[in-house]
């Protein structure tokens, strides 16, 4: 019972986290506004993106986006989660790792369901390496997938 708690509560943190950041951005940063907070390195603007990562998929029709940005995602998730809740012998590590994952990946999709697009704000610029404009959901995919990756090359039990 205490492993479900932590899970939820994990999940609930990113989603939290995710929000409470793009809110703040929605509400004091205008649209497409280049707000420089470390030079030119590290960038704050406020984006709408109607698609997936990088834009992929903003010219879909509106029932394919429906299907392959918000149905899609909402059952995978959901396997996801069931998943991790019901697995007995799960290590810690893995545990963060999928919490990660799903936490950032409803955070998106509750911005997807509830306005239309998906708000992104971030953008780091460090010589030839240049980021898209990304948000803390993405953050917390990004580094859910790393760690999952890494665990897998150390043969750890992550499997679902």
């Amino acid at each position: 019972m205490l492993k479900k708690l932590w899970i939820v509560l994990l999940v609930a943190l990113n989603i939290g986290c995710d929000q409470v950041s793009k809110e703040i951005v929605r509400d004091t940063v205008l649209p497409m506004e280049y707000i420089q907070v470390a030079g030119d390195y590290f960038i704050l603007t406020n984006v709408e993106n109607t698609g997936a990562m990088l834009g992929f998929g903003q010219d879909f029709t509106p029932i394919i986006k429906l299907i392959f940005l918000q149905a899609l995602p909402v059952l995978v998730l959901c396997i996801l989660l069931i998943n991790i809740l019901m697995k007995k012998n799960l290590e810690k590590a893995s545990i963060l790792a999928f919490a990660f994952v799903i936490g950032g990946g409803i955070g998106n999709l509750i911005d997807r369901i509830a306005y239309g697009s998906v708000t992104d704000f971030f953008q780091i610029k460090l010589g030839f390496f240049k980021t898209g404009i990304f948000n803390m959901a993405d953050v917390s995919v990004t580094v859910g997938v790393l760690l999952i990756l890494f665990l897998s090359i150390r043969h750890e039990k992550i499997i679902l």
